[in-house]
């Protein structure tokens, strides 16, 4: 009986690990072109400007890991085992959904950055809220329109007509309100844990340096 499930744990992992590879390279995706536009390439060049749009049309991507919980749901119907699901398939599905919020978090800090480094702080918590909201459309217009990232390109038209057609529902709004405010909680939480653990060495480093200092006999 454990062998088998055991066996059935395996072949769901099997079938998830294509899909949570895939969702983690598109989420990813913003992240690496967040680095190259707000950390390297300063010069706003039209390669710039492209790259700022494919940053984008990518970014809902990274959030747009929360609502593959509903896979965590159906297989938890499938495998049946608390032990197997609290041990296993749990933090694989936190891990996995977790790495693609990090990502989103990290490439809006990154963005924040850039408006600070070009005297625009003032900009970024405003920024923020309009990038929550437009990636809460990405996020729907994903799991319940099923578009991609790459049907800007391909079917411009389709978005533009359909998608928003669709959003102008009351329901598509109810969900596209309660997806903005579950990012925005989540963000605020994320990115302070985030930067407090970047900062946290560089404090620890700066108190030490103060002590080494203090303890040193003064030449004179």
């Amino acid at each position: 009986m454990k062998e088998e499930l055991l066996v059935r744990v395996l072949q769901v992992l099997r079938i998830n690990m294509s899909w949570m590879t895939w969702n983690l390279f598109l989420a990813f995706i913003p992240l690496a072109l967040s680095v190259w536009l707000f950390r390297i390439r300063y010069n706003r060049s039209w390669l710039w400007w492209l790259g700022f749009l494919v940053f984008y049309a990518f970014l809902p991507n990274a959030p747009y890991l929360l609502t593959d919980v509903i896979h965590l749901i159906d297989d938890i119907r499938t495998i049946q085992s608390v032990w197997m699901i609290t041990l296993v398939l749990i933090p694989v599905y936190l891990l996995v959904i977790l790495s693609g919020f990090e990502a989103y978090v990290i490439s809006l800090v990154n963005w924040g950055y850039y408006l600070h480094r070009i005297g625009k702080s003032q900009w970024i918590l405003w920024v923020e809220l309009i990038t929550h909201f437009l990636c809460a459309v990405g996020v729907y217009w994903g799991r319940f329109l099923r578009f991609n990232s790459w049907d800007f390109i391909t079917q411009p038209d389709a978005v533009l007509t359909r998608g928003v057609e669709e959003i102008l529902g009351k329901q598509p709004l109810v969900i596209i309100a309660i997806t903005f405010v579950i990012l925005v909680g989540l963000y605020w939480i994320m990115k302070r844990v985030t930067l407090g653990f970047v900062r946290q060495p560089q404090s620890s480093y700066t108190i030490k340096t103060q002590q080494a200092n203090s303890n040193t006999p003064n030449a004179g």
